[in-house]
């Protein structure tokens, strides 16, 4: 068995209106499903991603109005590595970020930033052959678009504690120093290891957990196979749109195992994805309840077409 590379990644934030005007409209993802945290559907799931809402291409966030800001630390994933086709890419990036306020620092194939609430973010120029899962925007030519995940990079204290789990277990690829590589037959991931600053801090602009991906027929040999490395993996979750594995590697970080659908199509035409509050049937009943708790948000391909017909 093998993993196909990251399945999702997921953050906080503590404003969902200027989280979708960053990622739906400075970073030209396409928000594919605007949901509820299933463990605490009070909240905002909002996911971003390609056009299709492909694993691979999903950023993710739950809502908590108003939290402070976090501080990634040991245990915690502090960057999130997209790739993009080329240097011009970089130098398109480097000036659109900088349009919106945003600084950025550039060196040979990559270009890294934090997000308006502190989240580490990075471009690498791509050096692998897989699909580059695209979103379309308006403003931003497809060729000089994100092109999905390269990897995370997590903080440390003792990487090596790690090592066993994510090569013999996970099936990870030892890379170079504290760089793994999850490869499936389609696409790939890194997940790379920094030395710890110290302890983090959850909040908003952190990542709670990364996701791998699973095709569907091999998740629940993932589930036994982590029970018998001890790693204390959580039953099968079904989260309607893919079914889902928790656990924490021997560092700290909260992986998870997410399968290669159902989907985001499970419930909203692929035309319209994210365009309303999706809710699985097991959350059907909160409806009228949710309306009046979540934070109202923008249609951002709607405001797009508006902004740019002006």
């Amino acid at each position: 068995m093998k993993l196909e590379g990251i399945h999702h990644i997921t953050a906080i934030t503590g404003d969902a209106p200027g989280n979708v005007g960053f990622y739906a409209g400075t970073m030209g993802l396409r928000l594919v499903k605007k949901t509820v945290n299933q463990d605490d559907p009070t909240v905002y799931h909002l996911f971003y991603a390609d056009e299709a809402g492909s694993p691979g291409a999903d950023l993710t966030f739950f809502e908590y109005p108003g939290a402070g800001p976090g501080s990634p630390g040991a245990g915690m994933v502090h960057r999130v590595v997209w790739r993009v086709a080329s240097e011009e890419a970089l130098t398109f990036w480097e000036e659109r970020l900088l349009a919106d306020g945003i600084a950025s620092q550039r060196s040979p194939g990559r270009l890294e930033f934090n997000d308006p609430e502190g989240l580490g973010l990075a471009l690498t120029v791509s050096a692998v052959a897989d699909q580059p899962l695209i979103a379309e925007h308006p403003e931003i030519p497809g060729d000089l678009a994100l092109q999905g995940f390269d990897g995370v990079r997590a903080y440390s204290f003792d990487p090596d504690r790690s090592r066993g789990l994510l090569q013999e277990t996970l099936g990870f690829t030892p890379v170079a120093g504290g760089s793994f590589e999850a490869r499936g037959e389609q696409r790939g991931g890194f997940y790379v290891y920094d030395d710890a600053p110290g302890r983090g801090i959850p909040g908003a602009g952190t990542v709670h957990h990364v996701a791998w991906a699973s095709p569907m027929d091999d998740h629940e040999a993932w589930q036994r196979r982590l029970v018998e490395a001890g790693a204390r993996p959580t039953p099968i979750i079904d989260r309607f749109y893919f079914r889902s594995i928790y656990f924490r590697e021997p560092s700290g970080v909260l992986f998870e195992i997410a399968t290669i659908g159902p989907g985001f199509a499970t419930d909203e035409d692929r035309a319209h994805l994210g365009e309303s509050l999706s809710l699985p049937p097991a959350f059907e009943h909160l409806r009228a309840q949710l309306d009046g708790i979540l934070t109202p948000l923008p249609n951002p391909r709607r405001d797009l077409v508006k902004d740019v017909s002006r």
